[in-house]
């Protein structure tokens, strides 16, 4: 009896994973109405969304049919005069950026300096091997357990 429960639970466990495994969470958030999302980047808890609960921006939905975010981007902008990060969701192909980078066309005064763009959760703030270390703890418990 105590194997099957085991088992269970070991299912229970990856199945969480696999769910969560689909929408990607990235930081959402801009330099000019919070300073901790400029080029020093702090990580904050309320910044950090779902990218599954947001649609494209209009502007890119005719290119891109599909409603999932694909990764994370972090936007340079120049708004006349005074340079602004921009960190969110990215729509589109990873590999080919140019469209998905592209800048709002109803913003014409505003000049895009550089968009990075990444396909992991919370990639476009600061690196931290936290979510690296959660996985491996949470796989060796796994194991154990099976063991």
């Amino acid at each position: 009896m105590a194997f099957s429960i085991k088992q269970l639970l070991a299912i229970c466990i990856l199945a969480t994973l696999a769910c969560t495994g689909y929408a990607i969470k990235c930081y959402q958030c801009e330099s000019i109405t919070s300073p901790k999302c400029g080029e020093h980047f702090e990580a904050d808890a309320r910044n950090l969304v779902d990218c599954s609960r947001f649609a494209p921006p209009s502007f890119l939905q005719s290119f891109y049919p599909v409603r999932n975010a694909t990764g994370c981007m972090k936007k340079v902008i120049d708004v006349p005069g005074r340079p602004q990060i921009v960190r969110s969701c990215y729509f589109g192909d990873i590999s080919h950026t140019e469209t998905g980078c592209r800048a709002d066309p109803a913003l014409p005064f505003v000049k895009q300096m550089s968009c990075d763009v990444c396909a992991k959760d919370e990639c476009n703030g600061s690196s931290s091997l936290a979510p690296i270390a959660g996985a491996i703890l949470l796989f060796f418990g796994v194991a154990r357990l099976l063991a």
